[in-house]
C-alpha cells in the first residue's frame, strides 16, 4: 500500500481537485491519503472532512497551532501505514501522475526517490546549493523538489528523529539509504496564494544550516583570529609612531575601529545565539506537534 502525505495550509480550494487527480493517477494501486491541516485560517479542514466522508482512504488531521509544512509532513509520516509514502504539497504544482514513476523506481530498489523540478527560482537554487556544498548533503536535488517517495524502512528510521527545527528534505537526504532522482515539470498553482513567505524561507535556511553544519562557528574562529591579528598589527604600528614622537591622532579612525570590532562581535554573538537557542529548545523535549482534530484517524 502507498501512503500519500500532504501538508495543507489554506488549501480548501485545491484539495478536492487534488483528490480527483490522485484517484485517476493511482488506478490499480492500493493507497491512503493523509492530509495534515497546518492550522489553516480557512475551511481547509472542513474540506478534508468532506472528502473523508466520501472516501475512507482519506484521513485528516488538524494541528493545534501553525507549525510549518515540515512539521506537518512529520505528523503525516507518523500516521502513514503504507509500504512506502509519497510526500507532496497541496498546491497542484507537482503532477500526481509523476507518482507512478516514483513507484517504478522504488520497485527497482531505490528507497528514496526525489522528483526534481526542471526549473527552480534563484532563491531555491541558492538554498539547495548551500545545503549540497556547504552542508555536504549531495543527495538533495539541485533544483529542489516538492514531491518525493520513501520506503517503509526510511519511514521507520525517520521516526527515530524528534528534532524540532529541521528540514525534512535535508534530513532524509542526510540519512542515506539507496536514493534516486527523476525529473518532473512543475506546474502553476491553481488556487490561492502560497504561504511560503520570505520569512519562512529564511527560517528554514537558518534551521537547515544550524542542524547540519558547524561552518558558521568555524568561520567565527577564523574571523576572530584575523581581527585579533590586525588589531595587534595596528597596535604595533601605533606604538612605533609613539616611540618616534609622532603619536597618531584622530577620533574618527578610532571610532571606525571600535565600530567594526563591535559589529563583528555582535555578529558572532548572534550566530552563537542561534545554535544555543536550538540546543535549549531541543532540551525541553516538547512535542513536535499537537493534534486539535482528526477524521477518525488510524492509530500511529
Amino acid at each position: 500500500m502507498l501512503s500519500i502525505v500532504t501538508p495543507a495550509y489554506n488549501e480548501s480550494a485545491n484539495l478536492p481537485a487534488l483528490h480527483r487527480l490522485l484517484d485517476a493517477a493511482l488506478a490499480g494501486v492500493e493507497w491512503e491519503w493523509i492530509v495534515v491541516d497546518d492550522h489553516s485560517s480557512d475551511s481547509t479542514f472542513a474540506s478534508i472532512a468532506a472528502l473523508a466522508r466520501e472516501d475512507p482512504r482519506v484521513h485528516g488531521y488538524r494541528l493545534a497551532r501553525n507549525c510549518g509544512s515540515h512539521t506537518a509532513i512529520a505528523c503525516g509520516l507518523d500516521f502513514a501505514r503504507g509500504d512506502a509514502a509519497a510526500v507532496m504539497a497541496a498546491d497542484l504544482q507537482e503532477p500526481p501522475l509523476a507518482i507512478a514513476e516514483l513507484i517504478s523506481r522504488w520497485r527497482e530498489g531505490a528507497q528514496v526517490v526525489w522528483a526534481a523540478r526542471e526549473h527552480a527560482p534563484k532563491t531555491s537554487r541558492l538554498y539547495y546549493y548551500l545545503m549540497r556544498r556547504g552542508a555536504g548533503i549531495e543527495a538533495m536535488p539541485p533544483t529542489g523538489t516538492g514531491l518525493f517517495l520513501i520506503d517503509r524502512a526510511v519511514i521507520e528510521a525517520f521516526r527515530e528523529f524528534r528534532e524540532q527545527h529541521n528540514s525534512i528534505h535535508a534530513l532524509i537526504a542526510w540519512m542515506g539509504f539507496r536514493q534516486a532522482t527523476v525529473t518532473v515539470r512543475q506546474e502553476s498553482r491553481r488556487h490561492g496564494r502560497s504561504g511560503w513567505t520570505l520569512r519562512k524561507k529564511i527560517a528554514l535556511l537558518v534551521d537547515s544550516v544550524t542542524a547540519f553544519n558547524y561552518t558558521p562557528i568555524r568561520l567565527m574562529t577564523y574571523l576572530g583570529f584575523i581581527t585579533a591579528l590586525l588589531g595587534f598589527l595596528y597596535a604595533g604600528f601605533v606604538t612605533v609612531y609613539a616611540i618616534r614622537g609622532k603619536p597618531l591622532a584622530g577620533w574618527a579612525s578610532l571610532m571606525v575601529v571600535v565600530l567594526v570590532i563591535g559589529g563583528i562581535q555582535m555578529l558572532m554573538m548572534g550566530v552563537l545565539g542561534e545554535y544555543l537557542w536550538r540546543a535549549l529548545n531541543e532540551s525541553r523535549r516538547r512535542p513536535r506537534y499537537l493534534i486539535e482534530e482528526s477524521t477518525a484517524p488510524p492509530s500511529p
